[in-house]
């Protein structure tokens, strides 16, 4: 065969690659190639084999099938073989795979090798794959390696302990006595590497923890020669000598350090020189800094020594560095508990990072600041927070206004002030203000006997007009209805009072009612406190909205009308075999389906009769009054009779409503799609034989439920129809029960039904919508 084109070849070809499908096509080809090599077992060019495919795995392609080229790379005498092997290895293969356990008998002889960079290869490996079978049985010769004279092998077994550690914790104890000289080793790496594996160590083990106190001084000594000594081209990172090294031995003087008062005194003088000396000009001191920050908070330090960590977490807000800023309001969040009155110091420049135009510098000062709040600082701290809920944005408004809440109802000077910061935040967060603040706000406003006069008329002035704000005009609809009498009175200490009349304080309720922003929850607000004013209010409500109900009473039928009525879940509707008068508008929702559906010869439900209704003194007061004269005087004009229709299983014992099924008309499938079946079965009324009768039946074949399910249907203009509440809104699984909807369809002129239906529908986590037409009706139905 000839030989296979080099790494550097390959590489060069996939780049020119224009499109991806070319490139899958250059990488296919190739590995064919290299498969074909393997099988032929040309040791010749494995190795060359072997790199490409690291390469292409590591764009994404596939190089399993190389896994055993690798252990026989490894098992191969030259150098060169080994480290393409290893570092296949360390790519392609895990503990979770069996081929790696071939390999414990190589890294066994290759840690034994005579040259010390076969041995690095293996330590390496081991380190970064080994599983915990391969830490157990090659975990003697890591720890020979540990004592070994060479530095190259010292920072790479130290590495490798590390993860023999975190894979099997109780060989800790082996790595002791090598431990404890590492600390005496001149090279900076490994000084390093001997700090990780002690910090591991202590992390895991409380007794190693307390083994290894006792090395503070020299972990101190190790660190004020970093920081005093001289220039060293080596070690120089930005003018500090080997900040990394002085990152990990801070963070173990952290660990050593927490809850132990003699550490923490052993390392205090190191920790000042070092919070002193490092240079703050470059990014690199400023990590010295963080670290060193968070030495001191952590363990038992000097008051003094607090102090001025939090003066550098101060200097940092003003850093230029976003993450900087980012990780001193963090740094002073988790502080300000502890040291409250050190970050006070800085207050101003973090409220000033409210108004950074990084959200999540936004996000951290404006947690700090609620945490700064006191009752010394409550009146400006509020003041700053208000206007950043002013300004902020829509996710952070809900956040804001809680803690305001919270803040103004532990701090508040005055029961005015706390009411007043209240009305603020109404008008200000408007809807973002969690539903739970209302109910604690009604209770604040009710334990507050004295300021009900001035609450009112404040919520009355502050909704008149806007009803967007949902939250306020719920308080306010509740305080209007408990304390209205005092907001007509005119009676206010705290404030100049209005002159509000009862038909002025009903005539707001209503436009609450009627208003199109107002939320369900909102109008059940605003009809308790009309119920409330009927009690309140002496010449406006009459009596009679609270009394009982008058005895509803039946309507014979006779002719071509029938009167039908729903379960209440819909209005009642008139079934006629006249054309509706033209200025009616549909009385259902689902005129909604017209758009949808397209077409202008298709009415979708049947109009019902308009109900009139005499004028009132006080205005309208919706439906919900009903002909009640508000003024108290009697009604000019007695307002008409309006029969109450039957309920539709009213006299299912005495006669029967349709005929039975079997009357000769076939059913159909509607529909049937997606596992969703809709069966139609039909009945003719037996009082009005324009009239048809529809049952759906809804059937699901899936193997998940279909939920809020919902059935809409159109027809032709010359058609009315009526749809009645469906016996449920899922649809089970398996076909293991149906949904059942009773269609009822007006055809004066006996002509072929054509209905257009829209299903609605959550399956699998998705909402699923169709459109259908139905053509196929028999025609005895219509007959």
């Amino acid at each position: 065969m000839p030989a296979p084109i080099r790494l550097r070849e390959l590489i060069r070809t996939i780049r020119t690659a224009r499109t991806q499908a070319e490139e899958r096509e250059m990488i296919q080809k190739e590995c064919a190639a290299i498969r074909s090599s393997f099988r032929e077992e040309d040791n010749t060019y494995r190795c060359r084999n072997v790199a490409k495919l690291l390469y292409m795995h590591m764009l994404g392609y596939p190089a399993h099938f190389g896994q055993l080229e690798c252990l026989k790379l490894i098992a191969s005498q030259k150098f060169t073989d080994k480290r393409i092997g290893y570092l296949g290895a360390m790519l392609l293969l895990d503990e979770r795979q069996d081929v790696h356990l071939l390999m414990t008998n190589c890294i066994k002889n290759d840690l034994n090798h005579s040259t010390q960079y076969v041995q690095g290869l293996a330590l390496c490996t081991l380190g970064c794959m080994g599983s915990s079978e391969m830490c157990r049985d090659l975990a003697g010769e890591v720890e020979k390696l540990l004592k070994t004279s060479n530095s190259y092998l010292r920072k790479k077994a130290a590495l490798c302990a590390v993860h023999v550690i975190r894979k099997v914790p109780e060989l800790m104890e082996m790595f002791l006595p090598a431990t404890k000289n590492l600390l005496n080793e001149k090279n900076h790496g490994v000084l390093h590497t001997s700090v990780v594996l002690l910090t591991e160590m202590c992390e895991r083990s409380p007794d190693m923890l307390a083994h290894f106190r006792k090395l503070v001084p020299q972990l101190v000594r190790i660190l004020k020669n970093l920081i005093m000594s001289g220039y060293s081209p080596e070690h120089d990172v930005s003018g500090i000598s080997d900040p990394f090294l002085q990152v990990r031995i801070l963070r173990l003087l952290r660990i050593l350090g927490r809850n132990d008062d003699d550490s923490s005194e052993a390392m205090n003088d190191i920790l000042a020189q070092v919070a002193t000396n490092t240079e703050t000009s470059k990014n690199v001191g400023n990590a010295i800094l963080y670290e060193t920050v968070l030495t001191i908070m952590d363990i038992k330090s000097e008051s003094g020594l607090r102090v001025l960590a939090i003066n550098i977490l101060g200097r940092f807000l003003l850093n230029n560095d976003k993450n900087i800023r980012y990780v001193a309001l963090t740094s002073l969040l988790k502080t300000v508990q502890t040291d409250h009155n050190a970050v006070q110091r800085h207050r101003s420049t973090i409220v000033d990072c409210l108004k950074d135009l990084d959200v999540s510098i936004k996000r951290r000062a404006m947690e700090l600041s609620f945490a700064l709040v006191n009752g010394n600082n409550v009146r400006g701290m509020m003041k700053e927070l208000l206007y950043f809920l002013d300004s902020c944005e829509p996710e952070f408004k809900a956040d804001c206004a809680s803690g305001i809440f919270l803040a103004a109802e532990k701090y508040a000077p005055s029961k005015r002030w706390h009411i007043d910061t209240i009305m603020r935040v109404l008008t200000t967060a408007g809807s973002y203000v969690r539903d739970d603040a209302v109910p604690n706000l009604i209770q604040l406003i009710t334990n507050s006997v004295e300021m009900h006069a001035y609450t009112v008329q404040r919520l009355y002035k502050a909704i008149l007009g806007d009803y967007s704000q949902q939250p306020l005009v719920q308080v306010a609809s509740w305080c209007i209805g408990e304390y209205g009498d005092l907001l007509v009175s005119g009676q206010c200490e705290e404030e100049e009072p209005i002159q509000v009349t009862e038909d002025e304080v009903l005539d707001i309720l209503e436009s609450v009612l009627i208003s199109n922003m107002s939320a369900s929850v909102t109008r059940g607000y605003a009809l308790t406190a009309i119920m409330k004013l009927s009690t309140r209010f002496t010449c406006t409500v009459k009596p009679a909205l609270l009394e009982r109900m008058p005895v509803m009473e039946k309507i014979t039928t006779n002719g071509p009308t029938e009167i039908v009525q729903t379960n209440g879940e819909t209005e009642p509707a008139v079934l006629e075999t006249k054309p509706p008068p033209s200025g009616l508008q549909p009385a259902s929702q689902a005129n909604d389906l017209l758009d949808l559906l397209g077409g202008t010869d298709i009415t979708p439900v049947i109009p019902t009769a308009p109900t009139s209704k005499p004028a009132s003194a006080g205005g309208e007061l919706l439906d919900l009054l009903g002909d009640l004269n508000l003024t108290g005087s009697p009604v000019s004009a007695p307002a008409p009779q309006i029969a109450q229709p039957p309920f539709l299983l009213d006299g299912l014992s005495s006669q029967p409503l349709f005929n039975d099924i079997a009357a000769g008309i076939p059913s159909i499938t509607a529909y049937n799609k997606n596992g969703l079946k809709i069966d139609f079965t039909f009945e003719r009324s037996n009082t009005n034989p324009s009239v048809t009768v529809i049952t759906i039946q809804a059937s699901n074949s899936t193997e998940l439920d279909m939920t809020d399910f919902v059935f809409q249907a159109a027809v032709p203009k010359t058609f009315q129809l009526q749809l009645l509440s469906p016996s449920s809104s899922v649809i089970p699984a398996f076909n293991s029960g149906t949904i059942t909807q009773v269609i009822k369809v007006l055809n004066p002129q006996k002509q072929q039904l054509r209905m257009r239906i829209k299903l609605t529908y959550n399956h699998k986590g998705s909402a699923m919508q169709d459109l259908a037409e139905v053509n196929n009706f028999p025609p005895q139905s219509w007959q």
